[in-house]
């Protein structure tokens, strides 16, 4: 057995192939998109550059996922890459500052898993397992700020208010500087900076640190610079009994690039606290053939597990018993339910609906759940977090600040200056350079984005949105839970020969017993038109039978007596009601009604009006559920279930390609189900039949020559959300999807896409705005520092207004510019 050359899957015994197309694929789906595709030129290279496939060639081992905190630029990345390099054992890894994730490689035999996040957890980043990220260091950063900020901070600036600050402006001081008092007084102030600058400017020196062990200049460096150098001449001054001490410019230059940071960090909590309403803990127990609960860790393959209604499937295995509705919305993307039979194959992550089912385990005890979490992360710690835009102009901007106070000192002590007043010329350039506006351009536009879109109901995970999603060319949207609402709703009713109401009463009072999620749909219509409850009068009847291996119940012989009370209030009644995998037959108001599949009706008693079976047809070309009703020998209604389209839909679509994007249609469900939305014209291309393992290797594909965003909410989609430059999900989806996206909508609101977009625009022209005003101060202040019309006091002076401008300018609302 082959198999998929798009997405590795078995092919089984008769593979999909084509002419026009080289290979052998699982599915119509991975054939389409391979036709459409693979023409990329440069597949080949992405190929390459899968950390699957790497794994695969360069090492034998086993490999983990960990969760790193605090890591906040490219650099990061390079140097724990770095660092776990040096580590004895480890082959390879790779980390994304992105996601805050490292992929780790390693030699079990060398190293253990446990002894990674210890040996990781170096220069201030803390390493742990990807279940279960430290919860302790957003709590760690607002203690550093407010002790050693807001405290020592305070207290140095206040003695540079009573005592230091006066004499600058020709008055007399209060204590006798040159004294013990004055002594005393430096000695506390240089004691306050020091905690100020190595305490909570600690993080700021590590990404110093950081830069220069790997070589990548950042404008942590430039912050460090400024606010060292301060510190190292002030406390060299203090040495040598001067007075002119710039300790001031050190505790200025790290607060406010620390709030700036703090700021932004406190917003993305307050955002991503919005999610925790759509997360919820993973049940690792299931529950064996004998019904005794084990932990699912303690599984092999070849045992037999059974699965109650509404339980998730936990291994991809085989149906041994039993006949039971599954749901597979959420892991393939198919929005009708499947019907599984012994023999049967089922997928881990699945939903039994409406019967129990015993599953013996297959060969390898997976889930195509976790099959599908592993390649979220293996996509997650290989996707590079985007450089932020004041990080690249870093490289050029650190070195050349540095050249040109060197230049300038150098200078001033050759044409005859002393060598502290040289000292002070090379200080001035490195603290007009404006560290605290160009810290704060970054942090405070993305703050900003980040706040007007939690007001939309868009939360903002990754900050890398407003850099990313500026450029983007294609946007991929997913169909089931994205498109549509994914829920099954009762949409049309066809009749012959009987009123549509009657058919819709007679239906619902057989399906009640049925827990199927079409029947459910019926069921919940005629009660939403005032009939009774869908669920209170199943529950309250005794148990029905079905066709398969395991009743529905515990007791009783599958039959209601004859003499059962009314079900409905209208004093229909239901008696000896039985369900099978195609529909449920019954007896209502005297009559056998049968309600199911087409062929429940094939028989020569039945007569099918040829107008119902053309409904029937349609509805089937679709990607709905036709359901045919009949009594006393007739088919007299066929009842269209399905999910329906979301509201507005066609307007998203049309406003995303108006603003010349291309609209991609991506799902795992039928292409009757996809045809509505291949054929509007706002959309490019439609691509049906996908399965999870194939969408991220479509979206791989479609970025090797375009930048592409994913919009879904199942944790089919997690893969593909991952692979994108922008991944989007919506809030109706798993916790897994929204872990994999960059951006999640909490409202149920197609409209929030567009307004997604405009927000990022607008915060990505902040964040120049912000730069361009930092670059045209320092194109005018750095050559005054140079010629010596600035001094530090005025540099730091100078820099406080324009950090004021920066903050000003960040604080107006974004989304009003669109």
């Amino acid at each position: 057995m082959s198999n998929c050359t798009l997405c590795d899957l078995p092919t089984g015994d008769d593979p999909h192939t084509a002419p026009d197309v080289d290979g052998e694929f699982c599915c119509r789906g991975c054939l389409a998109v391979a036709r459409s595709l693979d023409d990329v030129d440069d597949v080949d290279d992405l190929d390459e550059r899968r950390p699957e496939a790497r794994a695969d060639e360069a090492f034998d081992g086993e490999t983990t996922f960990l969760h790193v905190d605090g890591m906040h630029c490219a650099t990061c990345e390079s140097f724990l890459e770095l660092t776990a390099g040096e580590q004895e054992g480890v082959a390879a890894a790779e980390a994304s500052y992105a996601t805050d994730t490292i992929r780790v490689d390693y030699d079990p035999d060398t190293v253990s898993a446990a002894d990674l996040p210890e040996r990781l957890s170096v220069a201030g980043y803390t390493a742990s397992d990807r279940a279960d990220p430290d919860p302790d260091g957003d709590d760690v950063a607002v203690v550093r700020f407010l002790i050693g900020g807001g405290l020592f901070g305070m207290m140095a600036m206040l003695w540079y208010v009573l005592f230091l600050y006066p004499t600058y402006f020709g008055y007399e001081p209060i204590l006798d500087l040159g004294g013990v008092s004055g002594t005393y007084l430096f000695a506390q102030v240089w004691v306050f900076s020091s905690i100020v600058l190595f305490y909570t400017g600690y993080p700021i020196l590590r990404g110093a640190y950081v830069s220069l062990r790997a070589r990548q200049p950042n404008m942590d460096l430039l912050v460090s610079l400024a606010a060292a150098s301060s510190y190292a001449y002030s406390t060299l001054a203090m040495l040598l009994g001067r007075t002119d001490l710039y300790f001031d410019v050190t505790i200025a230059v790290i607060l406010v690039v620390t709030a700036g940071n703090h700021y932004e960090s406190l917003i993305k909590r307050r955002a991503t606290g919005m999610l925790s309403d759509l997360t919820t803990a993973g049940d690792r127990t299931v529950r064996t053939e004998s019904g005794e609960t084990v932990a699912a860790e303690a599984v092999d393959p070849g045992d037999r597990l059974l699965v109650r209604p509404g339980e998730r499937v936990p291994f991809d295995g085989t149906v041994a018993e039993g006949t039971a509705a599954v749901d597979e919305a959420l892991v393939t993307g198919e929005s009708l339910p499947a019907t599984k039979r012994e023999g049967d194959e089922v997928r881990g992550g699945t939903v039994v609906t409406d019967a129990p089912v015993v599953v013996e385990v297959g060969e390898d005890a997976t889930s195509t759940l976790d099959t599908l979490v592993r390649l979220l992360w293996e996509i997650q710690s290989s996707r590079s977090g985007i450089q932020r835009l004041v990080d690249k102009l870093a490289t050029v901007f650190v070195p050349l600040v540095v050249a040109v106070a060197v230049l300038g000192a150098a200078a001033t002590f050759a044409l005859g200056s002393a060598p502290v007043d040289a000292a002070l010329v090379g200080l001035t350039v490195l603290i007009v350079s404006c560290p605290c506006a160009l810290g704060l351009a970054t942090p405070l536009a993305i703050a900003a984005g980040i706040r007007d879109a939690a007001r939309r109901g868009i939360v903002i995970v990754s900050d890398a949105v407003f850099e990313e999603a500026a450029d983007i060319d294609t946007v991929v949207l997913d169909k089931t839970g994205t498109l549509t609402d994914g829920e099954m709703r009762l949409l049309d009713t066809v009749t012959d020969g009987a009123s549509p109401d009657e058919v819709r009463r007679r239906a619902a009072a057989v399906e009640r017993a049925s827990v199927h999620p079409v029947a459910e749909a019926i069921v919940d219509a005629v009660a939403a038109d005032g009939g009774s409850s869908a669920r209170d009068d199943a529950s309250a009847g005794p148990e029905t039978a079905t066709d398969g291996g395991v009743t529905a119940g515990d007791e009783g012989d599958g039959t209601r007596p004859a003499d059962a009370p009314p079900d409905a209030a209208d004093g229909t009644s239901t008696a000896a009601v039985t369900v099978s995998d195609r529909g449920v037959t019954g007896r209502v108001d005297g009559e056998e009604v049968v309600v199911g599949h087409r062929s429940l009706f094939a028989g020569a008693e039945w007569t099918v009006p040829a107008s119902l079976d053309a409904a029937g047809e349609t509805a089937r070309e679709a990607g709905r559920v036709p359901v045919f009703v009949g009594w006393e020998g007739s088919v007299v209604g066929v009842l269209v279930v399905g999910d329906e389209v979301r509201d507005g839909w066609e307007a998203v679509v049309t406003d995303l390609a108006d603003g010349g994007r291309r609209v991609v249609v991506l799902t795992g469900d039928s292409a009757a189900a996809a045809r509505r939305f291949e054929e509007h014209p706002a959309v490019d291309e439609t691509f049906a039949e996908v399965p999870p393992e194939a969408k991220a290797e479509t979206v791989r594909r479609l970025a090797a020559t375009e930048r592409v965003a994913v919009v879904g909410d199942g944790s089919n989609d997690a893969p593909a959300l991952a692979a994108a430059d922008l991944g989007v999900s919506v809030a109706s989806g798993t916790d897994l999807a929204a872990d994999a996206a960059d951006a999640v909508l909490l409202e149920d609101r197609l409209s929030a896409i567009p307004e997604l977009f405009a927000v990022t625009r607008g915060t990505n022209r902040r964040l120049k705005q912000n730069l361009g005003w930092a670059f045209v101060y320092n194109a005018v202040a750095i050559p005054m520092a140079i010629s010596g019309v600035l001094n530090p006091l005025l540099a730091a002076l100078a820099m406080a207004t324009s950090s004021v401008l920066v903050v000003t300018n960040s604080a107006r609302p974004i989304y009003k510019e669109e």
